[in-house]
């Protein structure tokens, strides 16, 4: 699954720690959501979206690969 999380991150201002500490979670899963490495649970992902004032599909979203598989 594709993301803009890193994207919004650096638009709204917030350093990796800073997004981490607002959604209760460590700066390595920030990271790994932000690479693609690791897809957020529903309620985070809700979290992640109402912090940046968006919708989930709009963060997240699958291509055409992901979709084959």
């Amino acid at each position: 699954m594709k993301n803009i999380l890193k994207d919004l991150r650096k638009e709204y201002g917030y350093s990796q720690d800073g997004l981490a500490e607002k959604l209760g979670v460590s700066r390595q899963t920030v990271i790994s959501i932000e690479k693609g490495k690791y897809n957020p649970s529903l309620p985070l992902a809700l979290l992640i979206s109402q912090i940046f004032n968006t919708t989930v599909e709009r963060i997240f979203f699958l291509e055409e690969d992901d979709l084959k598989k």
